[in-house]
């Protein structure tokens, strides 16, 4: 590696964020990047480790060539480094700012001291490509004449096209919303994630040929069945969009939506549209349940709409707060995470079931009615004598996501055949192995959170350039490796 002390002699530092009482007052980014000289600094922490797990199978999804990277960020060339971050990853600008880093966790260092600040590392180098005008659109030498349709403008339909353009192909995404970037653009708040970043990235793609339709609901506006009569091929990416309800008493009162019925609307008013009747939590109770990345984010947009007081429960244990046991390195660590969202304040309630909501005369939620839970046996079981009452004026129900939405394409398509997994995903996995991505109808793929269940952003984008591979090699029986892996 570039210097071989620079774990001993440097430690780890994460990029500053503005104060809590400023960025409540908006909706914007508010982490600072690093510096080119403490990008530098950070990636001299990186070791010669001999294996890198950080982007084996238990690290880095799109297997980013981290040790690589890192080496040419200390010695100064950016826009190698750059070249070899894209190499395996569409969107850079996407993952260093919203995935939680497993890279990070199987970091060798990160056995006896903090890991190597890898995502901040992976955001400086994208950034200084962007500034230095170094991204530009990637064409083709020459088109093959096949025909693709991607359905869902997510993060994994968007790298399945990109990689499908540059490799000669037409490709089309069709979008149900009225902006591109799916749970980019409507489900992750723009303090996260500020959407001129996904547009950026679009423009580029647009350059490349990709052709983009909105509010093109397949299986509702358009038949699935004339995309797979008029197309070589056609890729499901419209990830996991069915949330999980709590069906207890109480759940049809007033007051009471799922996550992502909260969410985009923030979104939508940030980018100017006019929203009647919109869900806010300003000056009321809010309690939100479950304790996931969703939760979190409903905790964040809760407290810039000027939240009362808000709430979050969770019915798992508390984790602990380091690694646990059961997660050794160099695994996803079992631990106690205080996001951003959270440090601006929310209750945190852990160990804790919903039995039912309380209605007032009007029909609209006033209370939960709750109590602590333990596992015995592997079994969730109350502890007698714990029952509560919490104040709502607003629940939001962040409990995950189950699998995606059948009504209309999925339910069109398993009238011709299409399989699902017990879960209700999308069975994908016909033909030439796990990543083949096909599906039990000819012509028919599948990528991202609609074929592997909920997940995160850099499986997303995996499973997408994975997908496009398969494709490719079904449609010009040219392995795919040799032109867009």
């Amino acid at each position: 590696m570039g210097k071989p002390t620079g774990f001993k002699e440097y430690k780890r530092e994460v990029p500053k964020k503005d104060p809590i009482a400023e960025r409540l007052r908006h909706f914007k980014e508010f982490e600072h990047p690093f510096k080119e000289e403490t990008a530098k600094t950070q990636a001299a922490r990186c070791m010669d480790c001999g294996i890198p797990f950080c982007h084996g199978d238990t690290g880095c999804p799109v297997e980013n060539l981290i040790p690589e990277w890192n080496d040419l960020v200390y010695k100064g060339h950016w826009k190698e480094a750059l070249e070899n971050l894209h190499s395996t990853n569409n969107f850079p600008e996407f993952t260093s700012r919203l995935c939680p880093a497993p890279c990070e966790s199987a970091c060798t260092l990160g056995i006896n001291e903090p890991p190597v600040s890898i995502k901040h590392i992976e955001r400086t180098i994208i950034d200084r490509g962007f500034k230095e005008g170094w991204i530009k659109p990637e064409l083709s030498r020459e088109l093959t004449g096949k025909n693709i349709a991607v359905v869902g403008s997510g993060p994994s339909g968007l790298a399945a096209a990109q990689q499908l353009a540059r490799a000669g192909h037409s490709v089309i995404v069709f979008e149900k919303n009225d902006r591109l970037g799916g749970l980019l653009r409507y489900g992750i708040p723009d303090f996260k994630l500020e959407k001129w970043i996904i547009d950026r990235r679009l423009d580029q793609m647009m350059a490349e040929g990709v052709v983009f339709k909105t509010n093109v609901n397949i299986g509702v506006d358009v038949s699935v069945n004339e995309l797979t009569e008029k197309f070589d091929a056609v890729i499901l990416a419209g990830g996991s969009e069915k949330p999980r309800d709590i069906n207890i008493p109480g759940r049809e009162l007033k007051g009471i939506y799922f996550a992502m019925e909260f969410l985009p609307l923030q979104n939508k008013i940030n980018a100017g549209d006019d929203i009647e009747d919109q869900i806010v939590a300003t000056g009321k109770n809010v309690v939100i349940i479950g304790g996931g990345d969703t939760g979190s984010d409903c905790v964040g947009t809760s407290n810039r709409q000027g939240a009362k007081f808000i709430t979050q429960l969770e019915v798992l244990p508390m984790p602990p707060l380091e690694r646990a046991e059961s997660t050794p390195w160099p695994y996803w660590p079992l631990m106690f995470r205080t996001s951003s969202s959270h440090e601006e304040g929310a209750d945190r309630k852990f160990s804790i079931n919903t039995k039912n909501f309380i209605g007032n005369e009007n029909g609209e939620v006033k209370a939960l009615v709750c109590n602590e839970v333990r596992f015995e046996n592997g079994k969730l079981v109350e502890v007698p004598g714990t029952e509560f009452e919490i104040a709502a004026d607003l629940v939001l129900i962040a409990a995950g996501f189950v699998h995606p939405v059948h009504e209309g394409m999925i339910n069109e398509l398993k009238e011709s055949g299409l399989e699902l997994d017990a879960r209700g995903n999308v069975k994908a996995i016909f033909g030439n192995g796990e990543n083949s991505h096909s599906t039990s109808l000819a012509k028919v793929f599948a990528c991202g959170d609609m074929r592997r269940g909920q997940s995160l952003i850099v499986w997303a984008i995996s499973e997408g350039r994975k997908c496009a591979a398969a494709v490719h090699k079904a449609l010009t029986e040219v392995p795919s490796e040799e032109v867009i892996e």
